[in-house]
């Protein structure tokens, strides 16, 4: 069973590597919140397990092998979320700290058995794609709420980095997912919406918001 840390470490990195698996040692310590010596030397134990190519003066890069093991990880992350929403109520900005440490537990049957009781979710309670049993992950193209055009219609169709704080905020505006969205207006000044959805109308949201908002155009 490999520790806590390293596998936290490969989320990170899984988190960060672009289409090719490629980042930089900066943006991994900076996620970590460690010095840039720390996360060198994990990223050298990585290596020994496969999991990470380092090479001088290129990105390191996640291999297959480590691509997979990531992808494993986080389908139990992303399997205890919606377990938790789903089948036990607790919130959507309540999940993500018990699925942190739950995430680690080396047990196929225990994930496999959740993923059956909810008849196999395709994504978490936050819209996010939860990885098959080979740690394959399935991104839908969906564009933000803020590239849309007044007029136009969407579907929320996911949350992008779905904090908690920002998971409060809107609850407090009673938004959730598969909600539908008309755009009424939007301010020239700093791109904030004028928004319709369900018995809500005219609602402000900032920008800020409005760049985490996933939608699917009606």
């Amino acid at each position: 069973m490999h520790s806590q840390t390293k596998e936290d470490y490969l989320k990170a990195m899984l988190y960060l590597a672009d289409e090719k698996g490629r980042f930089n040692l900066k943006d991994l310590s900076s996620k970590l919140e460690v010095s840039n010596p720390t996360a060198n030397n994990m990223v050298k134990k990585l290596q020994d397990l496969g999991w990470v190519r380092y090479e001088k003066y290129k990105p390191l890069k996640l291999t297959r092998k480590g691509r997979k093991q990531a992808g494993l990880i986080l389908r139990k992350h992303r399997l205890t979320e919606m377990y938790l929403h789903e089948v036990m109520g607790f919130g959507w900005e309540e999940v993500h700290d018990i699925a942190e440490e739950l995430e680690h537990v080396n047990s196929e049957k225990l994930f496999d058995r959740m993923d059956r009781i909810m008849g196999f979710p395709a994504v978490d309670p936050h819209g996010s794609p939860i990885p098959d049993k080979e740690g394959n992950i399935h991104e839908e193209e969906y564009k933000k709420l803020s590239e849309l055009k007044s007029g136009t219609r969407a579907k929320l169709c996911a949350i992008d980095d779905s904090t908690q704080d920002l998971l409060v905020f809107l609850n407090d505006k009673n938004i959730m997912l598969n909600m539908e969205f008309t755009v009424k207006e939007i301010h020239d000044f700093d791109k904030s919406m004028v928004v319709d959805y369900g018995d809500c109308e005219n609602v402000v949201l900032s920008n800020t918001v409005t760049e985490r908002l996933k939608v699917e155009q009606i």
